[in-house]
């Protein structure tokens, strides 16, 4: 699963390269991508049998660094260094709520569906290329 954090720097980018209607059925269209998303990561979940979680572990790394003195000369000394890392761990769910989890999202993509394609055509209409 990746994090709603992680996503929005590259589509910050994406966001300023495009054209007033790309950004404009992006934004109509984004609530239709994150349920599919989530439908997508459901039928996994239940294709495996458990969910994987994300869990992020701060380490300290014992190293040797160098740095240098007024005049000129260099020196080395132990410094840590604090590192990051994500890892997946298998986590339990109820096959039965993820099941009804999935028929839930998958009747509320297909509401969400007709809204998106209302507001492709107004932002189509709207921008004209």
């Amino acid at each position: 699963m990746m994090r709603p954090a992680l996503m929005i720097l590259p589509l910050l980018a994406l966001a300023a390269c495009a054209t007033p209607r790309e950004q404009c059925i992006g934004q109509a269209t984004r609530d239709l991508r994150v349920l599919n998303s989530l439908i997508t990561e459901t039928q996994g979940n239940l294709a495996r049998g458990y969910a994987i979680e994300q869990q992020q572990e701060v380490r300290t790394v014992r190293q040797t660094c160098r740095g240098e003195n007024s005049d000129g000369t260099t020196f080395r000394y132990r410094c840590d260094d604090t590192q990051t890392y994500t890892t997946n761990r298998p986590v339990a769910i109820d096959l039965n709520v993820e099941r009804a989890k999935l028929n839930s999202l998958i009747e509320r993509r297909n509401q969400q569906q007709a809204t998106a394609d209302q507001a492709v055509l107004q932002c189509i209409a709207t921008h004209p290329e």
